[in-house]
């Protein structure tokens, strides 16, 4: 990937080594100097270190989130499998299963979320693409948070995420990959 990437003229700042393995889907960018990590069966301590260690010279705060047990190690949950940023004041969340200290995180940098519920959570309604600010892909199905996202202004684009995304065990973050934030 290292190769394709400079080929296409992504930076590559750099890339873990050793020990350090780690999900895309456990990364959250809150805002540009704010990097949120999930630590858990998918990210392991080696990388949030790693990624301090990558980040920090750059001005960048890594805040390091313990994952729940959930369903175990077998099981697919990432830190984007509970929140969603949707703009730069605005989340969706799926408090349940959410580390407190993200929770803290948000109400601090005073940014307010909308809950999913655990329905809607298990058909993909937490695991929400902000494709920009205030404007989203969110898996069909999802009627109570698609609702809600509506009252709040935001423009929600449905895809048929029943094969994809339900029975894959995976949303649109997880069909995504930021590359670069310029």
């Amino acid at each position: 990937m290292r190769s394709d990437f400079e080929r296409l003229g992504v930076p590559v700042l750099g890339s873990l080594s050793g020990d350090a393995v780690s999900d895309g889907g456990d990364k959250v960018w809150l805002d540009a100097q704010t990097f949120v990590v999930g630590r858990g069966y998918r990210t392991n301590a080696a990388a949030v270190q790693q990624f301090h260690e990558l980040l920090s010279p750059h001005g960048v705060t890594v805040v390091s989130v313990d994952m729940p047990h959930y369903l175990g190690p077998d099981a697919v949950l990432h830190l984007m499998s509970v929140i969603s940023p949707i703009a730069h004041d605005l989340a969706v969340v799926y408090e349940p299963l959410a580390p407190v200290a993200l929770l803290e995180l948000l109400a601090e940098r005073g940014i307010a979320w909308i809950t999913v519920d655990e329905d809607e959570m298990l058909t993909q309604g937490a695991n929400i693409l902000a494709v920009a600010p205030g404007e989203v892909v969110l898996a069909a199905g999802n009627d109570k948070v698609r609702a809600k996202l509506d009252a709040a202004g935001v423009t929600v684009h449905e895809f048929a995420g029943t094969e994809v995304a339900v029975k894959g065990d995976g949303g649109p973050t997880c069909l995504t990959q930021p590359l670069w934030r310029g």
